[in-house]
């Protein structure tokens, strides 16, 4: 099975402008990322997929695998269809560009045994929600899912809610989802449903058409994007401290 991990990396952010390019003890954002990447078992190759070519020439000073894209995508799913219509793969990872501390466990994680390529199918790595800031905050995903771990919804608000037991856990969406070629397809021709309109989740769209989105659960798993200066902060002495 050819598995492909693709980076999507836009320039423009509007609290983080140019974040991939941005330092990180010595080396672009990006740079990171790959090279956690790198370490995943079972991923055949790693591309950083962008539509700037500042991007683009900081990837090839780096020895970095990159494939220009056009520039109108609105999300990363878009940007991995793309790419798939060039690289041929059974899978495809997508890999969030503005995590330099992702966990390559949860990455390995991501990839099942057996791809179905008859019909749509992905993947999305969650774990357990282990504090109440987390569960309160509307930017970590809660999910629900059913006894063989399909999707069965996702909201931004705390699901499920707690009325008869609060004998149960939640769980919160990791931006490492795999789709095969056909889920990319129908994603790409398809148009937002019910509750991602609502919602404002773009993987609520595989739910929304009855599609199959297997959730893989990875207990304690760090995610942390960086989106302000006072990330970039905490990951840079994160990173000091790990490569001591």
């Amino acid at each position: 099975m050819k598995t492909v991990g693709i980076i999507p990396a836009r320039y423009s952010s509007t609290r983080l402008p140019g974040k991939p390019l941005i330092d990180i003890c010595g080396h672009p954002m990006i740079w990171w990322v790959y090279h956690r990447t790198l370490k995943a078992q079972k991923i055949s190759e790693i591309y950083v997929a962008t539509d700037d070519i500042r991007i683009e020439k900081v990837c090839r000073e780096n020895n970095i695998p990159v494939l220009m894209t056009v520039a109108d995508h609105t999300t990363a799913a878009n940007r991995l269809y793309e790419v798939s219509k060039t690289v041929d793969a059974d899978l495809y990872i997508q890999i969030n560009g503005d995590e330099p501390l992702i966990s390559t466990d949860a990455i390995t994680a991501a990839i099942p045994e057996e791809v179905c390529l008859e019909r749509e199918f992905g993947t999305n790595v969650i774990t357990e929600i282990e504090n109440t800031a987390e569960l309160m905050d509307s930017s970590n995903i809660k999910v629900v899912f059913d006894e063989d771990m399909n999707a069965r919804y996702m909201s931004r608000n705390p699901i499920p809610y707690p009325y008869k037991s609060i004998n149960f856990k939640y769980y919160k969406h990791v931006g490492i989802i795999s789709y095969n070629k056909k889920m990319l397809e129908f994603y790409a021709n398809s148009e937002p449903g019910r509750f991602e309109k609502i919602e404002g989740i773009d993987t609520l769209r595989f739910i929304d058409y009855g599609k199959q989105l297997r959730l893989v659960y990875v207990p304690h798993c760090f995610s942390f994007s960086v989106d302000t200066e006072k990330d970039l902060e905490i990951v840079r002495e994160r990173l000091m401290h790990e490569e001591r």
